[in-house]
């Protein structure tokens, strides 16, 4: 059966935080290796880190490097999906900041692709979050839309209806990771990784 890859954006400078976010640590691990973590975790194969502010070393992943980063996050995207073999049918996109998304949440909207939806979201309290799952057929289109600091939710926003809305909230919390602040209110409720 095709495969669904997974993409991590961790390409921007971190400016409210004062560092980029993909080399900060949380419990002992850096946000780029929790997101590819998260992941795999779900389901995606391969997985794909798109890189920019900072050139951390990252394993079990396919690192690609955003020369654009400073632009936003629309770049990132176009980098990160470029990059994609052709055996992902489909892909699951990541933010690095968000760490208290579970891989249940990934595996959620694997299966939303399984049975059929061409993309979907992740929902909390009845709001779109991420991640977010699309499926190839609407790569090229979505990477036409991500422009300035916009991922997928440009896409999103220009298909209403389209996506199957996966509610997630008994597995993880969107809560990014903006400030030192966010990282100090967030870091006791989060484990160390497996050993």
């Amino acid at each position: 059966m095709p495969g669904c890859a997974g993409l991590l954006l961790a390409a921007g400078a971190g400016t409210r935080f004062g560092a980029p976010k993909a080399a900060v640590e949380l419990a002992g691990e850096r946000l780029a290796d929790r997101g590819v973590r998260l992941l795999r975790d779900g389901g995606c194969e391969p997985v794909v880190v798109v890189l920019g502010a900072a050139g951390v070393p990252v394993h079990s992943a396919i690192v690609v490097r955003n020369p654009d980063w400073e632009t936003g996050m629309g770049s990132s995207l176009r980098a990160g999906l470029a990059a994609l073999p052709p055996s992902a049918a489909a892909v699951v996109i990541a933010l690095a900041d968000q760490p208290l998304i579970g891989p249940g949440a990934v595996r959620r909207l694997v299966a939303a692709w399984r049975d059929g939806a061409t993309a979907a979201v992740a929902t909390y309290g009845g709001a779109p979050r991420n991640p977010v799952l699309l499926a190839r057929e609407h790569f090229a289109e979505a990477s036409t839309l991500a422009v300035g600091d916009v991922g997928a939710r440009a896409f999103l926003r220009s298909h209403p209806g389209l996506a199957a809305e996966v509610p997630c909230d008994d597995v993880g919390d969107p809560a990014d990771i903006d400030t030192p602040d966010d990282l100090a209110r967030i870091a006791p409720s989060v484990p160390p990784p497996p050993r």
